[in-house]
């Protein structure tokens, strides 16, 4: 058999160029990183302007005690991956991805871990929330978010405070209202409103062992308990006045026990024995009596209490 041994040597050659110019051309368009120096950070942060802890300088502060800022080094020496851990270990960031590009930037994207609540306790505890009832350490940030005082321990905070301030949360109405949780001794709730001088007994949060069932009967609960005070806002105090009342009483779930913020500190019960009752009706079976002894307590400063409540 004759073979075209020159055909074949030719052919070969041009396949080899053809890698060659493909490397060589590839090589010349990738910069060289020991020579390239990184000009620019870019750090992205997720809901600044929302309630957050984390500022662009603040990261930049973490990079740099951490010998990691990478502005002006060579971009062969900066590691995507060791900023990223490094960020991550931070109390406020929740995730942080940093990537390198061909001119010279680094970038570095964060999302932060968002404060809910603030809890000042009794014990003298002082954190935050965030919305999967993890602590975040007290610092200088401050902001109008929802402050929770009392009997307090850190098990009630994470467990049930958690899925209450994220019903509040929730609802731009409430959010705006409650400016303050006050847990009692055997860890009833009541809640303080930006408007009018009263304090609101919301009643027992539901204990529940798992998490999701947990969350789920605390969210009917607290979501039941405000619309029926937001009813009682729309068709009682508006019709009577914001101050006429001191102490607001929804434990039960067929009455409305108000407490009147005169001297002789007559109480109002509303009857609502029918769930489906209309405002009318509900306002018609309104009764007064004078029984101040059945009334809780009355309205209170943050005053530390003496002794703690039950463990939960």
């Amino acid at each position: 058999m004759y073979i075209k041994w020159k055909k074949i040597i030719i052919g070969s050659l041009d396949v080899l160029l053809a890698v060659y110019l493909v490397l060589a051309v590839t090589s010349w368009n990738k910069p060289n990183e020991r020579e390239t120096v990184c000009n620019e950070v870019n750090i992205n942060i997720s809901d600044t302007n929302n309630a957050g802890f984390l500022s662009a300088t603040e990261v930049k502060d973490i990079l740099t005690k951490a010998k990691l800022y990478p502005l002006n080094k060579a971009m062969q020496a900066v590691s995507p991956r060791r900023i990223e851990e490094t960020l991550k270990t931070g109390p406020f960031i929740k995730t942080a991805q940093c990537y390198k590009t061909t001119a010279g930037q680094v970038v570095i994207n964060i999302t932060q871990r968002m404060p809910i609540i603030r809890i000042k306790s009794d014990i003298g505890d002082d954190y935050y929330l965030d919305d999967n009832g993890g602590i975040l350490p007290n610092s200088k940030y401050t902001s109008d978010l929802i402050i929770a005082t009392g009997n307090i321990n850190k098990h009630f905070a994470q467990y049930y405070l958690t899925s209450l301030a994220k019903v509040i949360n929730a609802s731009p109405f409430w959010l705006n209202q409650i400016e303050q949780i006050h847990v009692l001794p055997d860890k009833g709730i009541e809640l303080v409103p930006r408007v009018g001088n009263q304090i609101i007994f919301l009643g027992y949060l539901p204990y529940g062992k798992y998490k999701s069932a947990r969350e789920r009967s605390i969210r009917v609960f607290v979501s039941k308990k405000l619309e029926r005070l937001h009813k009682f806002y729309k068709y009682g105090l508006s019709q009577v006045g914001w101050n006429l009342y001191n102490y607001i009483d929804l434990e039960f779930d067929n009455q409305i026990v108000c407490k009147k913020n005169v001297e002789d500190e007559a109480k109002t019960t509303v009857q609502t024995s029918d769930p489906n009752a209309t405002t009318s009706q509900q306002q018609k079976e309104e009764v007064f009596e004078k029984k101040p002894s059945e009334i809780k307590k009355e309205k209170r400063a943050d005053v530390p209490m003496a002794e703690e409540g039950p463990t939960v």
